[in-house]
């Protein structure tokens, strides 16, 4: 009983929702570690840090209404459900992301204009490291419930949080190099250095939350899935089934699978109602958080819509 205790509980905590909560509590908490920091040492480096976990604090927020809204079930308004609003959180999170390394860079820049000695690294880099500590911890956590949960929000605030952690380690690095070397002005140039790689994470991640709001086409792995399964089915019937105009896209969890579904005309209803339940359930069977709409119609036949498609006139009735 004990490991399906333990399992539940695991399960319970690792939910988009709970994961957002232990963030923003987190946010809060590296937050005055790290402005702690800045204050004693005076170091651009741990301000531009402490900036950025301000950034996070707003991000795990937005995100955990999005989260929020992304549950609710589908209704007359929205009879797909909400699910894309998690793509909105990832495409804020990238934004903030841009915003945070521009502060990066500007305050970097200003130190390197206007040099000021340093104080206390010692304590500074002490404070800075335990937030980092706590920050790669739940960035680690939540970038495997995201897969976990195909949760767009979650890989957003993840990321994020995978931003501070490299903020952090080139700001302790720097001062590191700083005090070793008495060169101060390495502080806001490793700062430069970290906010470069910081804006490439948040074009990533603008990029992929940018590709869910257009109905990208679901991942080649998964596609193949389908493929396989459809492929199958057709051989079961001895090739007298025939699908094709399969197209998919994703919204969070949920997979959307469109087909049609070619078959003799003279089967019965029943019959062809049959296998459609057939191949649905197969279907689901690889993907259970799929949403599958297949159109029966006749070996040889197109739709209307096709029609149209194919030869741009609409066709006469």
């Amino acid at each position: 009983m004990k490991p399906a205790l333990s399992a539940a509980a695991h399960s319970r905590w690792t939910t988009p929702e709970n994961l957002l909560r232990i963030s923003v509590v987190v946010a809060i908490a590296t937050i005055a570690l790290k402005t702690s920091a800045w204050a004693v040492s005076g170091s651009v480096g741990l301000l531009s840090d402490a900036l950025e976990s301000l950034v996070n604090l707003v991000g795990a927020l937005f995100a955990l209404g999005m989260v929020t809204i992304a549950k609710r079930p589908a209704d007359e308004g929205h009879p797909y459900g909400h699910t894309k609003a998690e793509y909105f959180s990832a495409g804020f999170e990238g934004l903030l992301i841009f915003g945070a390394a521009m502060a990066i860079v500007w305050a970097s820049v200003d130190r390197l204009l206007h040099p000021q000695p340093l104080e206390q690294l010692g304590w500074g880099i002490a404070l800075s490291m335990l937030s980092t500590a706590l920050n790669g911890g739940l960035a680690w956590v939540m970038l495997r419930a995201a897969h976990e949960h195909q949760s767009m929000a979650l890989e957003g605030d993840g990321r994020h949080l995978m931003t501070d952690v490299w903020t952090s380690a080139g700001v302790v690095g720097g001062l590191l190099l700083a005090m070793l070397t008495g060169w101060h002005w390495l502080d806001a140039v490793l700062g430069i250095a970290v906010a470069l790689h910081i804006f490439k994470e948040g074009g990533q991640l603008v990029w992929r939350s940018s590709q869910g709001l257009m109905d990208e086409s679901i991942d080649a792995e998964t596609l193949a899935k389908i493929e396989r399964c459809v492929r199958a089915f057709e051989a079961q019937t001895g090739g007298a089934v025939h699908c094709d105009k399969l197209s998919t896209r994703r919204a969070g969890a949920l997979h959307f699978i469109d087909m049609h579904l070619h078959m003799p005309g003279g089967w019965s209803l029943a019959h062809a109602t049959q296998l459609r339940m057939q191949l649905e359930a197969a279907l689901l069977q690889e993907l259970p958080q799929a949403r599958i709409s297949m159109e029966v119609l006749p070996l040889g036949v197109q739709t209307q819509t096709e029609a149209v498609q194919r030869h741009g006139d609409a066709p006469s009735p």
